[in-house]
């Protein structure tokens, strides 16, 4: 018996983004240039092995800090991997939608529990803090796949932030511990570091909150009004049957 479908239901793919397009039109021109050699699978695991390195970057940073510039140069080979790898698929039209869903996603879940907790076991951040945040990035993930199932829509953007921009987000914190350093102000214990990536947590969580809610509204009134479609047809079939049935 197969593990999968002959024909997995189709997912759109929705993406907005203040760079969304730029974006678009930079992977597509990269991927009429990839040599034959270049492969989904290939770039797959380059950001896999990218976001390992990111994470051991910033778990080693308090004793060697020009790691920090490292972690830099691979976000930008993970966004190469991980933006090209489906792209590149879908250019060649050699797609495996259950292979590939799979895999680049748990990729994808992979590598954020990796660079966040890296970023944990940092100095700049507490472990405490880099876990909300892994928290937050999981929920919302969450949500995306159960809104892939029950929508048919595969968003890879929520409010606005992408993937992109939370590699952008990430790096802009990155360059600010390199020329912040160890020493910035705090509060309560809470570094300006903490508080960054702490209200990254919380905007992550909030918007978890404020679409679960609107999208359960919606599939609430969408299913009430077909059970109440049901309901009335099973009513008028067994008002027919009644109707039918010689009286006694």
């Amino acid at each position: 018996m197969a593990l999968s479908k002959d024909n997995p239901e189709k997912v759109d793919r929705i993406q907005q983004t203040p760079f969304t397009k730029a974006e678009r039109r930079l992977l597509d021109w990269l991927c009429e240039r990839m040599p034959a050699w270049v492969t989904p699978d290939k770039l797959t695991l380059l950001a896999a092995l990218a976001a390992i390195g990111i994470g051991l970057c910033f778990a080693f940073s308090g004793q060697h800090p020009w790691l920090l510039w490292l972690s830099i140069a691979l976000f930008g080979v993970h966004w190469f991997g991980d933006s090209l790898d489906g792209s590149i698929a879908r250019y060649r039209r050699m797609e495996r939608p259950n292979y590939g869903f799979f895999i680049d996603h748990s990729s994808d879940m992979m590598a954020g529990f990796v660079i966040l907790g890296g970023l944990g076991l940092s100095p700049y951040v507490r472990i405490e803090i880099a876990l909300l945040a892994l928290a937050g990035y999981f929920l919302l993930a969450i949500h995306t796949f159960l809104l892939a199932k029950v929508t048919g829509e595969f968003h890879l953007s929520h409010g606005g932030l992408g993937p992109t921009e939370i590699r952008m987000i990430f790096i802009a914190l990155t360059l600010g511990i390199i020329f912040g350093g160890p020493d910035v102000p705090s509060w309560g214990g809470y570094s300006v570091y903490d508080i960054v990536v702490g209200g990254c947590a919380v905007l992550m969580l909030g918007i978890f909150a404020v679409v679960t809610l609107s999208v359960g509204r919606r599939l609430s009134q969408e299913d009430n009004a077909r059970l109440a479609a049901r309901m009335a047809a099973r009513a008028e079939q067994d008002a027919r049957q009644d109707a039918g049935q010689p009286r006694r």
